[in-house]
């Protein structure tokens, strides 16, 4: 591909975080295009690719990925389906962004990791699109400045308005808390070595038999305490919120307190609805990078080792939720691709 020439991609996965990537490469980002769209519904996958031109629907995903006109592959496809389209991309080589999870489990993600080893180079980019939302960027760089010092304790604070029928008690960990065990991995720049859950009262909001709100707690092999609160059924909103107390300071983002009104006897702002439209900058900025990456034949953000790691983590904590206690996280060693 040459690198005037724009990057020609597959999204596999068609649902709503699909559908959006390829509204976000078709009209807000530059340098790609999407050529070709797979989902196991073929009228869903075929109303996508209607609105873009040139674009071929797609069921079957050798197919989409033997085609010509494909130089680069997006999932955005269910977890559980995650490791066969990575394994497919990696046979032929081609570059990855891969929504979070990686895989649903550690063990998959390690074959996942295998092969992308083998290649002898990185071609995979995991969607932990926090690390580039510009409040949490801002964060990581002034704690590489060390001005406030060694990085004691980690408060983090996730909420969502209502969780889908779908969810359940272990999903708080691995779908939800998954993104505060990369960006605690990420901004304190530590692994996780254990994982506690704490099970307050229920709140009434939640679906019967869920447990929600969950309070976890992360230990890192740097010695710093990271707690997060995650709540799927707060009913006001969506908030993401972080605060780093450190040994000279303290730091924290997610206030959303971009624009405050004062009107009628009010003062307030407004409180984002769901991770899109709280990440939308994110997601541009994530999905620029790695056009922009790939069309350089470079990898960057956060690389298959991070997928592997945060799903071992989250396996940790499914196992602290339903058993109580403590569970120490393992990790295989570090390959030097990584």
């Amino acid at each position: 591909m040459s690198r005037r020439a724009p990057l020609q991609v597959a999204v596999i996965g068609t649902g709503k975080m699909g559908a959006d990537h390829v509204r976000r490469i078709e009209e807000v980002i530059s340098g790609a295009r999407v050529s070709a769209v797979v989902d196991v519904d073929a009228e869903r996958a075929k109303a996508v690719a209607a609105r873009v031109d040139g674009c071929t629907a797609y069921t079957d995903m050798a197919t989409a990925l033997a085609a010509p006109d494909v130089d680069a592959v997006l999932i955005a496809s269910s977890g559980p389906a995650h490791e066969a389209a990575l394994l497919a991309a990696l046979e032929r080589d081609l570059p990855v962004l891969c929504e979070k999870p990686l895989t649903p489990d550690s063990a998959s993600a390690l074959r996942v990791l295998e092969a992308e080893r083998k290649l002898g180079h990185r071609r995979v980019q995991v969607g932990f699109m926090r690390r580039y939302d510009a409040e949490y960027m801002k964060l990581k760089s002034l704690l590489e400045t060390g001005q406030l010092g060694r990085p004691l304790m980690l408060h983090n604070r996730h909420r969502n308005a209502a969780s889908p029928p779908f969810f359940t008690s272990e999903m708080l960990v691995s779908d939800s808390v998954a993104h505060e065990t990369d960006v605690t991995r990420w901004l304190l720049g530590q692994e996780i070595t254990a994982v506690t859950v704490l099970r307050p009262t229920p709140t009434a909001s939640a679906p019967e038999g869920l447990q929600d709100p969950q309070f976890v707690v992360f230990e890192t092999d740097g010695g710093a305490v990271v707690d997060v609160e995650i709540f799927v059924n707060c009913g006001f909103g969506y908030q993401v919120q972080a605060e780093v107390v450190c040994e000279r300071g303290t730091a924290r983002i997610g206030d959303g307190h971009a624009m405050v009104t004062n009107m009628a006897g009010r003062w307030g702002g407004t409180i984002a609805q769901d991770f899109i439209d709280r990440f939308a900058d994110a997601y541009d900025r994530e999905l620029q990078s790695w056009v922009d990456a790939s069309r350089r034949g470079e990898v960057t953000g956060p690389s298959t080792w991070d997928g592997y790691a945060a799903a071992a983590v989250c396996e940790a904590g499914v196992r602290a939720l339903r058993d109580g206690g403590r569970v120490e996280v393992e990790l295989v060693e570090r390959p030097s691709l990584y």
